[in-house]
């Protein structure tokens, strides 16, 4: 098979829409989860004077309440994967400078120790970019990253087992 060929993709049928119930679902979700981060984000800003938002918790809303099933939702890998992608985005640049290939090496480490410690979380390869655009310091491991991750987890714990028939999460 040549490579134009397999450009044409499989010709499989788009999924399914997803019924208006679970749209609410995760809209409402999403919506709590993200109040109470920047909430809490503005409150230790004001005693504090701890900055900082991680704008890849939008992604992690969609797959932790709108595919609450699914591996990357997990809480290991969305608690895990968002620390091991801010950490390594902070140790490449605090080891060798803000230069598009430490900027390179620390995404692709982060996919790396994603995929082989079994807590891949998409959302979270993108936070070495966020750490290389933000410069922040070391306090962003604690939060924005871990301190988010808990409180995204928290509410999606009691949010989907609360309004879903299923069971979240499926392991730990």
């Amino acid at each position: 098979m040549n490579f134009f060929t397999k450009l044409k993709g499989d010709s499989a049928q788009l999924p399914p829409s997803p019924p208006l119930k679970s749209l609410i679902i995760a809209g409402l979700g999403s919506f709590l989860a993200i109040s109470a981060i920047v909430f809490i984000s503005n409150v230790l800003h004001e005693t504090l004077a701890l900055t900082g938002f991680l704008a890849s918790f939008g992604a992690s809303c969609l797959l932790v309440f709108g595919f609450p099933d699914a591996p990357f939702a997990q809480p290991r890998n969305v608690i895990a994967g968002h620390c091991t992608g801010s950490f390594i985005g902070l140790l490449c640049v605090a080891v060798w400078g803000n230069h598009w290939w430490s900027l390179a090496f620390a995404l692709s480490a982060t996919v790396v120790v994603m995929m082989s410690a079994r807590i891949v979380h998409p959302p979270a390869a993108s936070n070495p970019l966020i750490i290389s655009l933000t410069q922040p310091s070391w306090t962003f491991l604690l939060f924005p990253t871990l301190t988010g991750a808990v409180v995204l987890i928290a509410i999606a714990l009691l949010y989907n087992n609360l309004v879903r028939e299923t069971k979240y999460p499926k392991y730990w």
